[in-house]
Order: C-alpha cells, then structure tokens, then sequence
C-alpha cells in the first residue's frame, strides 16, 4: 500500500509538536505541567509561555495523536483479529517497560490499552456517522466527568498542584538518582494513571479514536476532498477551538491558577477546543499540501511521521539523559526549555531521514511488526530484490 505522505506529515507534526509539552515535564516538577504557579509564584515571563502554549499546543497534539491513531486502527482491520490484538498487546507491553524505566510522562500504555477496546468498536460500527457520534458521545462523556470531579473537590490546593519544598526536593533526588528508588515511584505513578485513565482521560482517548476511524473510513484523512474545503474547514475549526479556548485561559490567570477551578473546571474549555483545533491542524495540511509537500522542511517532517514511535521513544532518551543524569532538572523555566526543543527536533530529523535512506521502517517500528508477526502467527512477505 501506498504511504500517505500528508497523513506521514500530520503525524510528524503529531510527534514534534507533543515535545513542547513534554519538555515542561521532564525538566520541571509534575505540578508544573497544567500550573505555571507551581512554586507559589509565577514570573509574567512564565505565565505568557503557559498561555501561548495552552492555545496553541496544550492537549492538541495529544490529540492529534489520538485521531491518527483511530485512523490507523481502520486501516489495520483487514490484518484481521489476531494481527491488531498482537500489536497492540506489545504496545501495552512496550508502554509499561517505557513508563517504569525510563519516564513516568508515557502514553503508550494508554493508547494501547484504550485501543484494544476501540478497535473492536470500529470494526462494528455500522456506519460512518454512527461511528463518529458514539466517539462525540464518549469524548463529551469524558469531559462531563472532568466537571464533576471539579465540582466534588475541594478548595484547598494540594501537594500534587502546590508542592512544598520537602516534595519537591524528594522529587528532585529520586529522579536524579535512578535506580529502583525510581522505579518504585513511577510505579506510583503508574498507578495512579491508569485510575485515570479508567475514570475519565480514557472516554477522551477513546473518542478521539473512534472519531478518527470515522474521517478515515469517510476519506476524509484520505484527503479524498476538494482543497477548497479542507481549507475552509481548517480555518473555521482552528478558530472555533482558539474561541472556545481564550476565555478559559484569561479565566485561570484571573484566579491566579486556583487548584479547584483550574486542575479541573477551566481544563473543560480547553479540553472542548482540542478536536477542533486538532482536526483544524490535519485541514489545513491537507488544503494546503501541493504548497507544503515542495518544501524540504515538510519532507523531512515526513520522514519523523514514518518513524512516530522510534522518534517519540527518542525524545525520552535525550530528555531523561539531559535533565536526570545530566542534572538539569529544575534548571530552567518554561521558556528555555522550550529554547531546547529545536535541538531534540533536529536530531528526530536528521536520524529519520538518514535511517531512511537505508531501511523501510524506524528500528522500533520493524521490531514491533517482526514481535507482531510472531505473535499472530503470521508470515511477512520479504521486500522483492
């Protein structure tokens, strides 16, 4: 089968993009990452980053993320049962060796977990407009429960929004120091995700997924239509999100990032935003490709598309050899560390475009497809020549 060489560009744009966000994760404390008033203070330096990052960035990517990931789970239904069940079974695996040993930041447990229910829906779903409502119903569900948990909380921040010197010194020291001191937290933490995940995130994934095999399974994502309609849709849906998400980002500023409202109610807006901004970004490539594919940028962006899960599994080994074994966690804030991502981004590049003119598939991807193969019980066709 023929690659899609826009749907290779979105997901690279996908991988890059989610680094903005993971870079505050892996070289500030966990409460930084939704609170830019984390220490008690914030600097308006930091808060205009939090903000440009919150309209732009913050929960896009993951979701532009989850939307392909919907679109490749149709795609492989004609692998059939034992193909889809296998590969996502090792995702499982892969996400969970990922989240204890390296970084508690992983979402590929998530997704492969959430997908192993999904694919089985998509593959039920008797239409398209059935499959992208029940997905709309599942990702309102999600948002609906992030109400409720706001409205069931209390005022008082806790160490989890607010941390005290002693928590953050602890978390300085065992993520600095490694080791099964490490492990063992992480595995707290992993814990605690994957109550998440089962109380509200995972509706949100979810239906993200299933709107995604809908616009694939449509032709949607197959860029089947005119120009002139991914453009305007593009520019209509990104500026819906960007309306939809303004007031809410003044709103938590204005309350001076008070936990109640703005680890869960103001998170809502947002949240609400993220499909329309998200499947706005896809428009917008698709409208504009005969421009975009000329230029060698996108091109090499690309080739990071073809190669999503290397990449994004190489993003955490610089970042966790940078901030914890080279000590620069805590070193910096928000705007120099994203000072850093155009470094990490020109290394994804330049590995996927040199491992590319030599194999067929990033080194995790093949493995993954070999274990997958083996797995199911499946022979590969061996490349002609």
């Amino acid at each position: 089968m023929k690659r899609n060489g826009t749907l290779d560009f979105v997901r690279g744009v996908a991988i890059l993009g989610i680094l903005l966000l993971n870079i505050i994760a892996f070289g500030l404390p966990k409460a930084a990452y939704l609170n830019p008033a984390w220490s008690g203070s914030v600097s308006g330096r930091d808060a205009w980053t939090w903000a440009i990052l919150d309209l732009f960035a913050q929960v896009k990517f993951l979701t532009l993320f989850a939307l392909l990931f919907g679109a490749g789970l149709q795609m492989l239904l004609a692998r059939g049962k034992r193909w889809i069940q296998s590969r996502l079974t090792l995702l499982v695996l892969l996400g969970f060796m990922h989240g204890i040993l390296l970084w508690d930041g992983d979402i590929l447990l998530a997704y492969g977990l959430v997908g192993l229910v999904c694919w089985r829906m998509i593959r039920d779903a008797p239409g398209i407009r059935s499959l992208f409502n029940t997905g709309a119903m599942l990702y309102l569900t999600g948002v609906g429960v992030l109400l409720l948990l706001g409205l069931i909380s209390g005022d008082a921040p806790n160490r989890s929004w607010i941390p005290d010197a002693a928590n953050l010194q602890y978390e300085q020291w065992w993520k600095l120091g490694g080791g099964t001191e490490a492990i063992s937290h992480r595995l707290d933490l992993l814990s605690s995700n994957l109550v998440a995940l089962g109380a509200q995130y995972g509706w949100q994934l979810a239906g993200m997924m299933l709107i995604g095999a809908s616009l694939m399974r449509s032709g949607w994502l197959r860029g089947e239509f005119s120009l002139h309609h991914y453009r305007r849709a593009g520019l209509a849906l990104v500026a819906l999100g960007m309306l939809i998400n303004i007031p809410a980002i003044y709103a938590q500023w204005h309350v001076g990032w008070a936990y109640r409202w703005c680890a869960f109610l103001l998170q809502a807006p947002r949240e609400l935003s993220a499909p329309f901004q998200t499947v706005g970004y896809a428009a917008l490539a698709f409208g504009y490709w005969p421009q975009l594919s000329r230029l060698r940028l996108v091109n090499a962006v690309a080739h990071v598309g073809r190669m999503a899960l290397s990449n994004y599994l190489l993003q955490t080994v610089i970042c966790t050899t940078l901030f914890f074994h080279m000590g620069w966690f805590m070193k910096f804030d928000r705007l120099s560390l994203l000072a850093i991502v155009p470094a990490i981004w020109t290394i994804n590049i330049l590995f996927s475009l040199i491992w590319l003119r030599f194999f067929r598939q990033g080194p995790v991807e093949w493995l993954w497809r070999q274990l997958t193969a083996r797995a199911a019980g499946v022979a590969l066709k061996q490349p002609a020549g």
